[in-house]
């Protein structure tokens, strides 16, 4: 990376790296030797085909339960192009312009690595819609996330041969007229591009990388609420000391336990004399509970650190070892068992934040009932604790194992697939329902905190508390309440956590 350039294909990608690259609008350009080596495969692959007596499967044969249908030379290019065409077949949403983003970026990676077969033409045009802001127009639903993404990302590469649309300047756009304003012409793709192009888990890793993104920041954001909250509920700190977390050492156990201690560091609340001596499990347990999520997080981190980083369309070919291999690495499953779990991880943040929320509200530990002077007259915080439930109750319905689920597809040939890009898709809901349950939590504790002044938490807090102050007031009787749930949501996602 470099003035604002990166070069795609020259280093493995990292999620620092890709968030550089979207928050910075930097350029995707490639090096000659990324350009070589992808020419290089190109040439072979070329060869191979003048040469080879019989069928190579998606180069000179049919797809899928197509595969012992040969085509003939005049015909391959044809091929190519009616494979994009046919199996662009997502439907549902609009895919958001960052996962498409995402898209181009990670599959463009993926093509540079110099294994798939396509011209230097096809991974250029990619990067220039991208440096361009040329979005296609994808939809959510249609991946069975095992012959890789077929239908989204058959739409995604639709526009590369002047199909489709496009969003360009805010507007939507047939892909060809786009083209033409900048003078470029339709790839003509050759054979095996359209399988390279379409194979591949690239709609399922873009919308896990970004999922990822959102986990990190909500997992801080978790541990800060629950700091308040501890505080409002007249907490202990021991639970969170150290020694007790090296006793049963999970690393997020123990970084949890750290992350407590650092936020209460300089408390009066958290260093007076307690009349309890034991918390309640959703607080005493929160260095398990949240610390499992971080567990779970680092490990999904890792599969997809592996996956963006790897070839992922069919066949893969080896010019070095004069081999073309036909094999199952466009196969979802290690993402969709991991987007599941990841799911699993981040419910159970919301899981134990309600339970918070209901012990914040029934009146004990000095705090009046639903955190309010005068219960009876006001409800209170009654209602946001059901909406809260609520969600956590969907939110277990959104759990339930898409990787468990599979369809046979491709008349028998393709009989069991991962439902990865279901599992990656039901996450931001997850996500989503998880904000609004850990912005009730933060209105809850930040109202019960105040019962507790003149006391102060820590310079940390009370400084987030100043901050989340001149957005949402105390309530001291009923009022609307979800303006006020909507205006923590918007607050906490943009408060900064580092």
């Amino acid at each position: 990376m470099s003035n604002n350039v990166y070069y795609v294909g020259s280093e493995p990608l990292t999620f620092e790296s890709i968030e550089k690259i979207l928050t910075e609008n930097m350029r995707l350009e490639l090096t000659p030797e990324v350009t070589e080596r992808i020419r290089r495969c190109r040439d072979y692959l070329d060869k191979k085909i003048e040469q080879q007596d019989g069928p190579l499967y998606g180069i000179t044969t049919g797809f899928g339960s197509l595969c012992n249908k040969t085509i003939s030379p005049d015909e391959l290019n044809t091929l190519q192009e009616n494979l994009v065409k046919s199996h662009a077949c997502s439907v549902g949403e609009e895919v958001s312009p960052v996962i498409v983003r995402l898209m181009m970026l990670l599959k463009a990676h993926a093509l540079s690595l110099g294994h798939s077969g396509v011209q230097v033409i096809t991974v250029q045009r990619i990067l220039d819609f991208f440096n361009n802001d040329i979005l296609p127009i994808v939809y959510d639903r249609g991946s069975l996330g095992a012959s890789g993404d077929l239908a989204p990302l058959a739409n995604l590469f639709l526009p590369l041969i002047g199909v489709g649309d496009v969003y360009y300047k805010g507007k939507k756009r047939d892909a060809i007229g786009v083209l033409d304003e900048y003078a470029w012409k339709p790839v003509k793709l050759k054979s095996k591009e359209g399988l390279a192009l379409l194979n591949g888990t690239q709609f399922m890793s873009a919308n896990g990388v970004f999922a990822l993104m959102r986990a990190f920041k909500i997992s801080k954001r978790a541990d800060l609420i629950a700091a308040i909250s501890l505080e409002a509920f007249d907490g202990l700190l021991d639970p969170f000391m150290d020694c007790i977390q090296q006793m049963r050492p999970h690393k997020g156990q123990i970084e949890t336990g750290e992350a407590f201690r650092t936020l209460l560091e300089g408390s009066e609340l958290i260093a007076r004399k307690k009349k309890h001596i034991q918390d309640p499990y959703s607080f005493r347990c929160i260095p398990q509970v949240h610390g499992a999520t971080k567990d779970a997080i680092r490990y999904v981190t890792d599969v997809l650190l592996t996956e963006i980083n790897s070839v992922t369309d069919n066949p893969t070919i080896f010019p070095e070892e004069d081999r073309i291999i036909s094999g199952g690495n466009f196969h979802g499953q290690p993402l969709a068992i991991s987007f599941d779990f990841l799911g699993i991880a981040l419910a159970e943040l919301g899981n134990i934040s309600e339970r918070r929320v209901a012990q914040l509200i029934m009146g004990l530990r000095g705090l009046p009932e639903f955190l309010v002077a005068n219960p009876g007259l006001n409800s209170g915080f009654m209602i946001p604790q059901y909406a809260a439930a609520s969600m956590v109750s969907q939110n277990k319905m959104y759990c339930y194992p898409a990787s468990s689920d599979s369809i046979v597809s491709s008349n028998g040939q393709e009989d069991h697939v991962s439902m990865g890009a279901n599992a990656a898709i039901k996450l931001f809901k997850i996500m989503d329902n998880l904000d609004h349950i850990l912005a009730i939590e933060l209105m809850n504790g930040a109202q019960g905190l105040e019962f507790r002044r003149p006391d102060k938490t820590s310079p940390i807090l009370e400084k987030f508390l100043k901050a989340y102050r001149r957005e949402v007031s105390f309530i001291k009787d009923d009022i609307v309440m979800y303006p006020e749930i909507h205006r923590t949501v918007a607050f906490l996602r943009r408060y900064p956590l580092d």
